[in-house]
């Protein structure tokens, strides 16, 4: 018996991966993040038990797979995007290795991926930025020392911030004394799913944008000169004078 941590990907039910969708095919026991996951993401699926998350607390999940555990039936634990990132699997798992239940991790597309899709841009461009920060905004949960928002904007890299969009006037007032108020900021409402949207503009529009548009939750907002810049060095990798293994 085993615990799949399936990463289901930012909603469009085609961008989980290969073996993410046969194991929600073939586990005889399913327990998915109902307020994240489409309910498509589990068509096909031959499942004889399915639970959603949302309605229950952490101990309630643990006894479910411990229940499964006891009838030697793998358990698909669906969680939204990539489980590695603000998946809250972590202490989940802590609970299995107590209990010495195996686990197994599936990796998923994130929402950091999808919303740079949508908006036809890469991330790390030359000479622009190297680097891509991926954090969330510190309200009720606070954040380590070291990784306030104004901290990782000192770096001037492409950012992306989670769990944030209610607070974006106070995210713009941390960021645009970094970053300067002509820098492109982009805020995608529920990248991949059927009534996606986003606004794309500069840390001193932004907000008005996301007001009209009334974006509250489960949106990202990606910060950085890459998103508006054609002004980059080309890549050495494809350069004609530029000779490697696979190109003499």
């Amino acid at each position: 018996m085993t615990v799949y941590f399936i990463g289901a990907g930012p909603g469009d039910p085609e961008l989980i991966t290969v073996k993410g969708q046969r194991l929600i095919h073939r586990c005889p026991v399913i327990i998915y993040a109902g307020s994240l996951v489409p309910a498509a993401v589990l068509e096909g699926h031959s499942a004889q038990t399915v639970i959603n998350s949302a309605e229950l607390h952490l101990g309630q999940i643990i006894e479910a797979i411990k229940a499964a555990h006891e009838l030697g039936q793998d358990v698909a634990r669906v969680h939204s995007g990539d489980p590695s990132l603000y998946g809250a699997i972590g202490e989940q798992i802590r609970y299995l290795r107590e209990l010495g239940i195996p686990f197994e991790i599936v990796p998923g597309v994130t929402a950091v991926a999808a919303s740079a899709a949508l908006l036809g841009c890469e991330l790390t461009l030359p000479d622009i930025a190297q680097t891509v920060i991926l954090t969330r905004f510190g309200d009720q949960s606070p954040m380590p020392e070291g990784e306030q928002l104004a901290d990782l904007a000192r770096h001037r890299s492409t950012l992306a911030i989670h769990l944030g969009v209610k607070h974006l006037e106070r995210i713009v007032e941390q960021l645009r004394p970094h970053y300067g108020g002509d820098c492109p900021v982009a805020v995608v409402h529920r990248a991949t799913w059927p009534d996606q949207d986003w606004v794309l503009d500069t840390l001193d529009g932004i907000v008005a944008q996301v007001q009209a548009k009334g974006f509250r939750r489960t949106a990202l907002i990606l910060v950085g000169r890459v998103l508006a810049s054609d002004s980059f060095a080309e890549s050495a990798l494809y350069r004609a004078s530029h000779a490697h293994l696979y190109r003499p």
